[in-house]
């Protein structure tokens, strides 16, 4: 797709009623409804939206991304009722999820109702994953357009989500129709995706905003997904054959621990490294199957104890800067004053893993401003938002992990 595309940008203010920005959410409802593609805000990050219903509106969305035809769409709603025009009856936890989560950041996979929304959506499967996004712009605009909205993050494929409109700008100026700038986002990662599994049962297929101790206030049942295997917590790539873990068993070792080997992947395995199950197969859903959130530089995910990982941070980024390489350290608040790099750079504090969740995906970024060729970046405890800062960051990080 050549970048020959006039990007407009609207500006809002959420939760204002100003007629400018009113405005701009009606021009910008009404390139929806045309079959355009528009990112807007969500709380967790930016998404780049098209009528989820409308295959050439979506195909849009592929190309602008460079995303893989096989990665399933999540389908955003403004209000419940739309869920009739979309998905086959479910059951008594998905519509307990709803009551507790939605809006909110949770995506729910969904028995999808035939024919409601483009094939391209749900990647042929027989199901389409749905939420209701907790975001002022982001409801304003849906319910203004009329339709259900497809968006994945507004963002080149595999580079690091945006969390603000200028890194929305920066992957796809030229490449969409539009984009609301409706300021920062909250959460900072992606939602958590679930399916159910019989009544009381859910499996966490993508971690996120919404904790598997959240999960369980209405679920007697958490299950990891075998994808999270490994990655979730921090391991090595994961094994698609594991058996899911309950959550409670999974981090009965402490869940932050990293086996893995050293060494940096090639350009190959790296885009491999964080693929589970058969090439040939659809991930159930967004974020399951590959290589996600990476800095332009080479990262290394380095675990264990802290003066070990500063040891061992500091020693490999001596290493490299004698070679002439230009080095970068993701660490956190806490922790800055252990290194010296060319990028040092805090995502947040580790006593608050909320404000790492926040600041990841411009801490990333901000190693691409500053010409970064290697990374190290800490791990961090895989408990509440924690596993879902995990998952980022062993995808960020192509499955190059080490413990020390």
């Amino acid at each position: 797709m050549t970048t020959n595309k006039i990007t407009s940008l609207w500006r809002v203010r959420p939760g204002a009623s100003d007629p400018a920005s009113q405005a701009a959410i009606a021009v910008a409802a009404q390139t929806l409804r045309d079959g355009g593609t528009v990112a807007f805000p969500t709380e967790t990050v930016y998404g780049l939206g098209a009528d989820a219903r409308r295959t050439e509106a979506v195909e849009q969305v592929f190309a602008a991304k460079g995303r893989p035809s096989d990665n399933p769409l999540i389908v955003h709603i403004a209000d419940e009722s739309q869920l009739a025009e979309l998905v086959r009856p479910y059951g008594e936890t998905e519509r307990a999820l709803m009551e507790r989560f939605w809006p909110g950041p949770l995506t729910i996979v969904l028995p999808a109702l035939p024919g409601a929304v483009s094939p391209r959506v749900t990647a042929g499967l027989d199901t389409v994953a749905v939420r209701m996004p907790q975001h002022d712009v982001a409801l304003r605009l849906i319910a203004e357009a009329g339709c259900p909205v497809a968006a994945p993050s507004a963002n080149r494929s595999g580079r690091p989500s945006p969390t603000l409109a200028e890194h929305v700008r920066e992957d796809l100026d030229g490449r969409i129709d539009g984009l609301v700038d409706g300021g920062p986002t909250g959460v900072g990662l992606e939602s958590t995706v679930v399916m159910t599994e019989g009544p009381g049962v859910v499996r966490i297929l993508r971690p996120g905003g919404v904790t598997p101790a959240m999960l369980r206030e209405v679920a007697e049942t958490v299950l990891l997904d075998e994808s999270l295997d490994g990655i979730g917590r921090g391991g090595a790539s994961g094994n698609a054959n594991a058996a899911a873990h309950s959550v409670d068993e999974a981090f009965k070792s402490g869940g932050a621990s990293l086996p893995g080997a050293s060494g940096a992947a090639s350009g190959s395995q790296r885009g491999q490294a964080c693929e589970t199950g058969s090439a040939a197969s659809a991930p159930r859903s967004p974020g399951m199957k590959y290589a996600h959130y990476a800095p332009q530089g080479e990262m290394v995910l380095v675990s264990g104890e802290p003066s070990a990982v500063a040891d061992y941070i500091r020693r490999e980024a001596a290493a490299a800067a004698a070679r002439g390489e230009v080095t970068g350290v993701l660490t956190y608040e806490e922790r800055r004053s252990e290194y010296a790099a060319d990028a040092v750079v805090s995502c947040g504090r580790l006593d608050r893993l909320e404000t790492a969740a926040q600041g990841l995906y411009a801490a990333l970024r901000e190693f691409d401003t500053r010409g970064a060729q290697r990374i190290w970046a800490e791990a961090c405890p895989g408990e509440g938002i924690g596993l879902a800062l995990m998952n980022r960051l062993a995808k960020a990080a192509g499955g190059r992990m080490v413990s020390v």
